[in-house]
């Protein structure tokens, strides 16, 4: 019997794939910063002060979840493989 992660578990259970996931969490996260740069950190609506989530952490999760979808997505063990041939000096 193959082993899976909790998480895989919880996907499959609720019909969705890991890497379906991992993508859905990647646009959430794009689009958090996407607010962030264009709206800034912190807003202000009536006399409520906002602060959206932390930049630098969002970008470490883009980071983090783009490795995930990459993984998931490679055919091959040498997709990011690059042959130099050097003929003399």
């Amino acid at each position: 019997m193959a082993e899976i992660s909790v998480q895989e578990a919880i996907y499959q259970t609720q019909g969705v794939s890991v890497q379906s996931a991992a993508s859905d969490m990647l646009a959430e996260v794009n689009a958090a910063i996407s607010a962030i740069l264009a709206g800034g950190q912190e807003y202000k609506i009536g006399s409520k002060r906002l602060t959206r989530a932390d930049l630098k952490q969002l970008y470490k999760m883009q980071l983090d979840l783009r490795g995930q979808v990459e993984a998931e997505t490679k055919t091959s063990l040498l997709d990011d493989a690059y042959v130099a041939v050097f003929d003399g000096r």
